[in-house]
């Protein structure tokens, strides 16, 4: 990753991992060796955590065993944007001006929309699924199939969902942090995750093989062209160790969005607060894990 490179987020696309990562489900082919060691993580963490309740570290520190394949991993990935994904954005921004760029952006984010929904309705939110199941209509209808946002003018902002994140409502814990070619940072969690997004990902159906990854590439340049007048400020946030600050910026990221936007506070040495191990949840977090999945967002 070059020092222009910005780790993201995420629905097949969430966080700039190693910046085209952000679509996330386009990666299923290669995660499928990671399944017969995700379900028994997964299945014992669910066995072992009450529903509505995350097993996340509370300060949301990374568990790396893989840290000397992650940190080649890391660097291929580093090349990859340096010579291939950034000129290319470079190209696509100076040939497409802000407002095209602009429509693209939504065009794909209303891609997303069905993941959100489903992972909404897996998550037990009643109430936002019925809010993106309209954003999605109006957009696609009305906004010419995403092209414009005319729900936002509605008061239907947009949110984000995905399985691996649905999971960790669920009580999965995270595992072991795994950087993927191409991809970038992820966890055994989210790995898994990113199979049952596939399936939700509109693009995913279409017949046409060239359309479908031309949408791909599109998109991931597209999400890089995005990222490019952020160089300085990652610069000056991660210091002379990227790939730790990129690793503890992700489960940063992903503690956040499963708690909506209030994970517990760090334990220190002779804190036995009790309130320090509570569920996930919208500020302060209910006591009763019969509250369900449904309490979290973000």
């Amino acid at each position: 990753m070059t020092k222009d490179k910005i780790p993201a987020q995420p629905g097949p696309r969430r966080c700039p991992r190693a910046a085209c990562g952000s679509d996330r489900s386009r990666a299923w082919r290669r995660l499928l060796p990671c399944v017969a060691l995700a379900l028994p993580l997964i299945l014992g963490g669910c066995a072992t955590v009450g529903h509505g309740q995350s097993s996340d570290s509370a300060d949301g520190s990374a568990y790396d065993p893989l840290e000397s394949y992650n940190r080649a991993i890391f660097k291929f990935n580093d090349q990859f944007d340096r010579f291939v994904l950034k000129p290319a954005a470079q190209g696509y921004s100076y040939v497409l001006p802000q407002p095209v760029r602009n429509s693209v952006t939504r065009f794909f984010n209303n891609l997303l929309e069905p993941t959100v929904i489903v992972n909404d309705l897996l998550q037990g939110k009643l109430e936002r699924t019925a809010s993106d199941t309209g954003r999605f209509v109006v957009n696609t209808t009305v906004g010419v199939v995403g092209l414009f946002d005319p729900a936002r003018r509605l008061g239907l902002r947009p949110h984000e969902a995905d399985f691996g994140m649905t999971l960790g409502v669920w009580g999965a814990p995270p595992g072991p942090y795994i950087v993927w070619p191409i991809l970038g940072p992820s966890d055994l969690r989210d790995s898994f995750g990113l199979i049952a997004d596939y399936y939700t990902y509109p693009v995913n159906y279409l017949n046409s093989g060239t359309a479908r990854w031309s949408l791909r590439v599109l998109d991931a340049v597209n999400t890089r062209a995005n990222l490019l007048g952020t160089s300085s400020v990652l610069e000056q946030a991660a210091g002379p160790n990227m790939y730790s600050f990129v690793r503890e910026a992700y489960f940063q990221q992903r503690l956040n969005l499963i708690y909506n936007g209030n994970p517990p506070q760090p334990k220190f040495p002779g804190d036995e607060s009790p309130d320090d191990s509570e569920p996930p949840g919208s500020g302060a977090a209910p006591s009763a894990p019969a509250a369900g999945p449904g309490t979290p967002s973000h």
